[in-house]
């Protein structure tokens, strides 16, 4: 009965010997344990970090390093002798691959157990899609194959491997007791598992997945996941042990590091094989089903699968499925469960930001303090509150920067937060900065108000950076997905902040986090405001409510037609109108276009994450 232990651990990104030495104080940590741990397995690219674009070439090496590297850390830690699964970047005959290392480590008395390399797996299945782009920096692996250990036989699906059924059928064909799964998933949506828990959508899909490779082919399955944030993509943990009976035995923590061991009884998988003979099944059937895999069907008397009619003038799309009836599609409800698209659960989105904050201000800019320019709406209200959750209020600054024209009630509502979280503050009026410069350009002092405006949210941003300085405190910013997307910002102003918590949520969800965490209701309340203008509110400067932004934004940036947005209940002027401005505001999002001249072109060859 072996014992397992996985480390779902925080990488330091692209420092591999930090790395190391993170894992060995996991072996120094399972080295107290009794009885003995006799397999620790870690997350897919543990000595790197997973998002390092063209850092592969500088963090590769070869297994044979790594099990030298391994074998120093092990003996510092004073572990007994252990076998080890390690996700790494691998360099091997002039070839880049994302691969787990199975090695043991230490002498032990068995003689099968003699220290070495027993397995490198090399991932087959390269995600190159949404926010992954793995098969431009590393080569695919070719196979997948079962392996001897001193206590059972095993096999290695690196991430992606494991969302092809066939990856673990060929496994378990060879005879492997226990599936390895290191990952690096990033965390994505919101969804519910099977008892009703919320959990990010990725990590309730990977249960799925897992439970089903381990139910078909009645196997232990381990999986082990990364924690952590890389350039605001979030690493979830939750790493599992699922029996082979389907069942999740022991799950790790979200968004935290944990080691958690577990005793695996490989008599499990004789009863679930024996009460569900798949495998069985399968072993006897495989060679009559593989016979004529990849074999046409168009010979001599063999009959031929119909045609599908294909009409170029629809693309192939069945015309009679739209537009359907705005009654019966235009869904709206007040949460998740109603099927409303924009509701979030507020507690998960509230730890998931706080970690986020956690990551990025401390861990990866070894900063202690966050500055956050307060502004009385809600937007920064919120981000002050998830900051001062995330470093402690006497590590918040809460900066009010006013301008002669600005509302008193935006001043009042900036206090009032601060009030309320306790945290430190300082007001610094811009308007004889933003005066003194107009007047130099302008000698009437007549600067058209988007000209003023402009000048004001730069100027609060010099304020911000330069406090920034003074207290050593990173500035973290406030814009929401909203805003972002339809570039209702100031380039290099509202932008301008390194760290933003917000940044992916639309501005209905910020107000439904911030009635969560609890921002003043009179804050919520209140009508959206950049206040640059007296008198101007956001949604008077859009023409149309964020309950309709957020919603048509939500349709177009997932790839809807126009028409397809208007047949959900909108009138074609309002979707045409957010178009516009989505379509016409690209560049605001992006850094400054260069001309591209050489062949080491930054961010196009060059390419190294920004937190790398």
């Amino acid at each position: 009965m072996p014992r397992l232990a996985i480390a779902q651990l925080r990488p330091t990104k692209g420092d591999y010997n930090a790395n190391l030495q993170k894992i060995g104080g996991v072996l120094a940590q399972i080295a107290k344990l009794a009885p003995p741990v006799d397999l620790v397995i870690f997350p897919e690219t543990a000595t790197s970090g997973y998002f390092v674009g063209g850092g592969v070439r500088d963090v590769a090496v070869t297994a044979g390093t790594l099990f030298r590297d391994l074998t120093v850390e092990h003996e510092a830690a004073g572990a007994p002798p252990v076998d080890v699964a390690v996700g790494f970047y691998e360099v091997f005959q002039n070839h880049f691959y994302n691969s787990c290392l199975y090695a043991s480590l230490g002498n032990a008395s068995s003689g099968n157990a003699s220290p070495g390399v027993k397995h490198v797996h090399r991932k087959v299945f390269l995600p190159t899609y949404g926010v992954f782009d793995e098969e431009r920096f590393v080569d695919r692996g070719r196979e997948i194959r079962a392996f001897d250990t001193r206590w059972g036989r095993a096999a290695i699906l690196v991430c992606e491997d494991a969302w092809h059924s066939l990856s673990g059928t060929i496994a378990a064909l060879q005879g492997a007791q226990l599936v390895i799964v290191p990952s690096a998933s990033p965390a994505r949506g919101t969804g519910m598992d099977e008892e009703g828990t919320r959990l990010p959508a990725s990590v309730v899909r990977w249960e799925r997945i897992l439970k089903g490779i381990a139910d078909e082919h009645g196997v232990w399955v381990a999986f082990a996941s990364l924690v952590g944030f890389e350039g605001g993509k979030g690493f979830p943990g939750g790493s599992v042990v699922v029996s082979p009976a389907g069942e999740i035995v022991l799950r790790g923590p979200l968004f935290e590091e944990a080691v958690l061991t577990y005793d695996v009884d490989f008599e499990e998988i004789t009863r679930a094989r024996a009460e569900a003979p798949l495998l069985a099944d399968l072993e006897v059937n495989l060679p009559h089903l593989i016979k004529n895999l990849g074999k046409g069907e168009t010979g001599k008397g063999k009959r031929k699968a119909p045609r599908v009619q294909f009409d170029p003038a629809t693309n192939g799309v069945n015309v009679s499925r739209f537009p359907l009836p705005a009654s019966r599609i235009h869904v709206v409800g007040p949460g998740v469960e109603e099927g409303d698209p924009l509701a979030i659960d507020p507690d998960l989105a509230r730890r998931w930001l706080v970690s986020f904050l956690k990551d990025e201000v401390v861990r990866r800019r070894g900063f202690i303090k966050g500055i956050v320019g307060l502004s009385g709406g809600v937007d920064s209200s919120l981000t002050a509150f998830l900051a001062v959750e995330a470093l402690g209020k006497e590590n918040v600054i809460g900066v009010r920067m006013p301008y002669r024209t600005s509302s008193p009630e935006s001043l009042e509502h900036a206090q009032l937060v601060i009030q309320t979280l306790g945290i430190q503050s300082a007001t610094i009026d811009i308007t004889a900065a933003v005066d003194g410069y107009l007047s130099q350009v302008d000698a009437s002092g007549d600067a058209d108000p988007t000209r003023r405006g402009n000048v004001m949210a730069r100027e609060r941003m010099i304020v911000l950076f330069d406090l920034s300085a003074k207290y050593k405190a990173l500035p973290i910013g406030t814009s929401n997905k909203s805003e972002r997307l339809l570039g209702y910002f100031t380039w290099h102003a509202d932008d301008t902040p390194p760290v933003n918590p917000l940044g992916d949520l639309f501005k209905t969800q910020v107000r439904a986090l911030a009635r969560h965490v609890g921002v003043p209701e009179v804050i919520l309340r209140k009508p959206p405001t950049p206040d640059l203008v007296p008198g101007q509110t956001t949604e008077g400067d859009y023409g149309i409510s964020y309950d309709k932004v957020d919603r048509i934004l939500y349709y177009l940036i997932r790839g809807m037609k126009p028409a397809e947005v208007v047949a959900r209940g909108f009138t074609p002027e309002e979707v045409a109108k957010v178009a516009g401005r989505l379509e016409s505001t690209h560049w605001k999002r992006r850094l400054p276009t260069v001309a591209m001249m050489s062949q080491t072109a930054i961010g196009e060859f060059y390419l190294r994450p920004v937190d790398y």
